[in-house]
């Protein structure tokens, strides 16, 4: 599943990063890497931003950048 299916709550493991080169290295730069923990803090109204808490920080992202991480729901 991505990043994006998740609902405000849940967490899930970073499993990895389809994205086009420039955002992938983006996502990276920010602690987005395989085997973190990542946890949806938050969904704007309309869907778009979401917030998550990754590496003990929040970060907002774009809809459309959250799609491409795929993760594994954890507990």
């Amino acid at each position: 599943m991505n990043l994006s299916e998740l609902k405000k709550g849940q967490a899930g493991r970073v499993l990895r990063i389809e994205a086009v080169p420039a955002l992938r290295k983006r996502l990276i730069d920010m602690g987005v890497l395989a085997g973190e923990v990542i946890r949806v803090e938050g969904v704007a109204p309309f869907g778009d931003p979401i917030e998550v808490l990754v590496r003990s920080y929040r970060l907002s992202l774009r809809k459309h950048e959250v799609e491409g991480i795929l993760v594994e729901e954890v507990n």
